[in-house]
Formats: structure tokens, sequence, C-alpha cells
């Protein structure tokens, strides 16, 4: 088949979850035969917007990568040359399936596109993009100053006043005008994403709280809603050399964002009796980087010693680069993510994983099984999860040990597997 994915960022230029997890399978199906192309975006200010770079995939170079310029208009949800320019490449390449990973940051008319050539549309989620306009149900305002507070779900003008607050004029005599101005736009945008929905044949959800969650809370047909777990190169966990001769280590792998909850974690850390290492592995991102730099600052001299910066690995090297540093992963996200990647790797490699007991955390964190988990947000039970590990290293090689919940022997679910399973799934829409 002739594969076109669509997300709106690839390694190595943009190197989370989604990101990481699209290239996977595209390395995959092109080892099963395919042709694989890959829409994504880049952002060059010093080129129009919508112009098309080609590259490849660096480790792969059969995949072809076109690359579109969006550096101006990545806050719209529909941008007409993007759609322009994927409509040009539909017809140049004439694909027999269009597998979207995510339209943020691109444009979410390019269904429309796929759809007027009859092309089918498979479309996997990774967060809530579609039903909260932000994509994590998190809040940027409220009242009391509670940072990044949780959004039980999508209500127009709720989304108006607490995340689109800061395009407001600033003028208390305009808030009314304001208010109403952005609740009817958030109101146009998601009669606009359900006009999406109604275009895609097949979406696949991760994790089953994740696929629940679309079907109860926004609706999404159950008969073209599926739930398949993400598929990994196992090669890619394998080789962890992990040496006695340190404290035990504690290691984040992830970007530098709030909702990540590492300000959570480094505020745990500070908690902790004993001697221990926190590792934090991620790409530098400038101001957010240097503010958590400052939240470790404030911690007693001791722990503020104890925390290591790593620099950004290549995920091919994960075990080597990462898993041999550290003794057990956290997880701390404040946003309830579906189905981390790192929490499945770091089973794979046996590595034992602290994380909240929400969403797909939870799901696939079994507390006293193969891992702990703490209430959601709650810093001070994060911390005393973590000192059960300083205090007790053996638990964690134990619940380390047993690695993925949902397999007899502990192994996550393997790539070759996971192509055949979308595979079948192109087979069944082509057919």
């Amino acid at each position: 088949m002739k594969i076109l994915k669509v997300i709106h960022g690839y390694p190595m230029l943009y190197n989370a979850g989604s990101e990481v997890y699209s290239q996977t399978i595209c390395h995959g199906l092109v080892k099963q035969g395919h042709e694989v192309h890959v829409f994504t975006r880049e952002e060059d200010a010093f080129r129009p917007d919508g112009d098309i770079r080609i590259s490849y995939d660096a480790d792969v170079p059969e995949i072809k990568l076109h690359l579109v310029n969006n550096p101006r208009h990545r806050d719209r949800y529909r941008l007409g040359i993007i759609d322009e320019k994927f409509a040009a490449l539909l017809d140049e390449l004439n694909p027999d399936i269009v597998h979207i990973g995510h339209l943020n940051h691109l444009s979410t008319s390019l269904v429309f596109e796929a759809k007027k050539r009859n092309i089918p549309i498979v479309y996997t989620l990774h967060d809530y993009w579609l039903m909260c306009p932000r994509g994590q149900f998190m809040q940027m305002h409220s009242a009391d100053d509670n940072l990044w507070a949780a959004c039980e779900g999508q209500e127009n003008k709720k989304c108006a006043t607490k995340c689109y607050a800061r395009y407001f004029s600033g003028d208390d005599e305009e808030c009314e005008l304001d208010i109403a101005y952005w609740e009817n736009w958030v109101a146009r945008r998601m009669r606009h994403v359900k006009d999406v929905v109604s275009q895609v044949d097949l979406f696949i959800s991760p994790a089953k709280y994740l696929k629940n969650r679309y079907e109860q809370d926004f609706g999404l047909p159950k008969e073209k809603s599926i739930y398949i777990d993400y598929g990994f190169d196992r090669s890619r966990m394998a080789g962890r050399d992990r040496t006695d001769d340190e404290p035990f280590t504690f290691g984040y792998i992830g970007t530098h964002i709030p909702a990540k909850g590492i300000h959570q974690l480094i505020e745990a850390f500070g908690q902790l009796k004993g001697d221990a290492i926190l590792r934090i592995w991620g790409r530098d991102r400038g101001q957010d980087s240097r503010a958590l730099r400052a939240i470790a600052a404030t911690l007693p001299e001791e722990k503020q010693k104890s925390i290591q910066w790593m620099p950004e690995y290549k995920n091919q090297h994960i075990a080597q680069d990462v898993f041999s540093k550290a003794d057990a992963i956290v997880t701390p996200s404040v946003w309830v993510e579906n189905s981390p990647l790192v929490i499945h790797e770091a089973q794979q490699s046996r590595v034992p994983v602290i994380t909240a007991n929400a969403g797909g955390m939870g799901e696939y964190v079994i507390d006293g099984l193969n891992g702990l988990t703490y209430e959601h947000r709650n810093t001070d039970e994060l911390a005393q999860k973590m000192q059960l590990m300083v205090d007790d290293p053996e638990l964690a090689k134990t619940l380390g040990a047993k690695g993925y919940a949902y397999s007899d022997d502990g192994e996550i679910p393997c790539i070759d597997q996971h192509i055949l399973d979308l595979e079948a799934c192109y087979k069944g829409l082509l057919q």
C-alpha cells in the first residue's frame, strides 16, 4: 500500500510521544514493504507560509518527508494554504490510506481534501484535542491562581474565560464583549470538529480510558472507535546495564513544560530523606527550563546537588542512555495522559514507574504490581511513594521485574504485531 502519514511534528525536529510513535510505525510499515510518505510541519520564520521542503527520515531514507512551513499561524485550527499543499500532494501521490496522528499546527480541513478523493482516513488519538480546543483539559486562568487547574469538560463560555482570556483586551468594560467573541469562536470550532469527525473512517485509541472518554463525553460513534495499544520496537529497550555504585536514582523523560508536572517532581524530590539522585532528561526549552532550575534552586543545598540535568537523547538509544542510568522512572504529568510511551518503554526494560492513578497512566501502572501510583497532582503523596523506593531498593527491582501488566511475560506490544493490526485496519477500510 501507499500510505500518507499526517502528524504535526516528526523526529528529530519534534521528539515527543506522538511524534516518536509516528516514526516507529512508519519504520514498521516500510519494513513490511509499504511506500510511506509523511506530511508534517516545521516553523521557519524566514520562509513563506505553506512553503514545502522535502526531506527524508534520518534512519530509514525510504520515508519521504513533506514539511509544510507554518511559523505564523500555528494557533489556527484550519489554514487554507496548508489545505492547498496537502491537496496537491494527494493528487501527486494518490495514496491508498491517510493515517492522521494529529492536526494541531496543521489544518483540520485536511480530512475534507482526502474525502473529496475517496481516500480512507484513520485517526490515532493521542490526546483530547478534538474535544478540548487546547488538548489537555487544563485551564490557563483561574480565580484562585491555581496554575493549570484541571478542567472537567468542554463548555464554550468556560473555554473563553478559562483558556482564551489571554487574548482579551484587558479593559474591564470590554470583558463581556471579549467573552462573547471567544465563546462564539469556540462554538464554531467545536461544530467544525464534529464535521471533521464525521469524515474519519476509523479512530484508534491507545488506552481504553481514552476510548471510553471520547465515546461518553464527546459522542464519538462506537462503531468507528477501537482500542489498540501502541506498538514498540522492543530492541530499543534491550541492553540496559544498571550499575550498583551510585545512590537510588529517579529519572524523568520528556519535554520541559508545565503539563508534564516536572515542578511537582522537583518539589517531591526535595522532601526525600536519605541519599538519592534525580536525573531529568529532555530538550532545553529556554524560559521553561530556566524556571524549573529556579525551582530546584529553592531546595536544600544537598538536594540541589543531587538533581542532574541530562541532555536530550535519541529514542533508539534509550536503554543505554537513560534506563541504564536510573532505578525508577517518574511520570508526574498534571494533565491526564492517555498512554505515555515512556511508561511502556520503562516496563520493557524492567524499570518500575511511579505515576498518578489517573487516565492511561493508572491504566498501565498498577500500584504494587509493576510500579507505584499516587493521587493525581498530590505532591506529598508522590514524595511518599518515591521514599518507599529509596528506603527499599529491592521493592523497585521486584516491581520492575513484572514489566507490562497485560502480557504473561511482561513484554510490551511489539511493533511487528502492531503493524499487522494496522494493516488489518487499512485493508478493512479499503474493502
